[in-house]
């Protein structure tokens, strides 16, 4: 029968190592070094990945990686929206394709800006994932600039003409409106011009774009001012110095006609005429 030696307590072998006494010493540090390789193979390995792998294999890579990462708690609990004024939010949720609980590395940022920048409203996004489980979004929107009434309908455009919007405008009625094939593109000169004529641009209910190549302003008591093609900022000016030494946009005036440099042709209303503020009558 074989038997154990042991050896007497406190003798020299009962103590401890002297890596040991270390490792026992060191203890709280080797853990926040573990904790911080850990999370320098998180982040390092995507772009890794993405370094040394096909593209066609990317996705699928990122998926795995995503889920062996949610295995320790990287997962998406928190999305922080900015810059979120006018974007519907079911389009916007819908473009940015997260739900609670998806892997925080799953998630391809590129993919997400790209649906997201796709949308109308969307100038510019920058999208950040900040660790464990946050997921922060950053809108640069286009600004509502103007009404476009065209073929019976109505949008929203912003300073370039682009459209922005075409339901639920009623939000925006208060915007200036412009009216006709191509009054977008050139909407953005007119609009700056009247804002530096307030008297004028007070008394107008839409601006019309005549054979894209000019401007009716139809004011709201029914007048109609017709401006030139080419020099429509002068036309303005002089319309406002009319105005103010002659009151002329107080007269009972149908049309006031200033296509011509050097001359005005004014057209009263003809008796028992009712005015119209139809802003889509047009004269060539």
């Amino acid at each position: 029968m074989s038997r154990v030696r042991r050896s007497p307590r406190n003798s020299i072998k009962d103590r401890p190592r002297r890596l040991r006494l270390l490792l026992r010493r060191q203890k709280s540090r080797i853990r926040l070094l573990a904790i911080v390789a850990a999370a320098g193979l998180l982040i390092g390995l995507p772009v890794l990945i993405r370094v040394v792998a096909p593209a066609r294999n990317l996705v699928g890579m990122r998926e795995r990686f995503g889920n062996l990462a949610a295995l320790v708690g990287f997962r998406i609990d928190h999305v922080i929206i900015r810059g979120q004024h006018n974007t519907p939010a079911p389009l916007l949720d819908a473009a940015l394709g997260v739900t609670d609980g998806d892997p925080t590395f799953g998630f391809s940022l590129s993919a997400a800006r790209r649906r997201i920048e796709s949308l109308a409203w969307v100038r510019s996004v920058v999208i950040e994932r900040r660790l464990p489980g946050t997921i922060v979004v950053v809108l640069t929107e286009r600004r509502p600039y103007a009404l476009w009434q065209h073929d019976g309908h109505f949008s929203v455009i912003d300073r370039r003409g682009d459209t922005v919007a075409e339901h639920d405008v009623r939000a925006f009625r208060n915007l200036p409106l412009v009216v006709g094939p191509g009054a977008p593109v050139h909407a953005k000169s007119l609009i700056e011009s009247l804002a530096h004529l307030p008297t004028i641009a007070r008394r107008v209910a839409a601006s019309v774009r005549v054979g894209e190549r000019r401007w009716n302003l139809v004011l709201k008591d029914g007048t109609t001012v017709e401006l030139p093609g080419g020099h429509a900022t002068v036309a303005l000016a002089r319309l406002a110095d009319l105005d103010a030494k002659y009151a002329l946009l107080d007269r009972p005036l149908a049309v006031i006609d200033m296509r011509l440099a050097d001359r005005l042709v004014v057209r009263p209303w003809p008796q028992q005429t009712t005015p119209s503020t139809n802003p889509s009558g047009q004269s060539g």
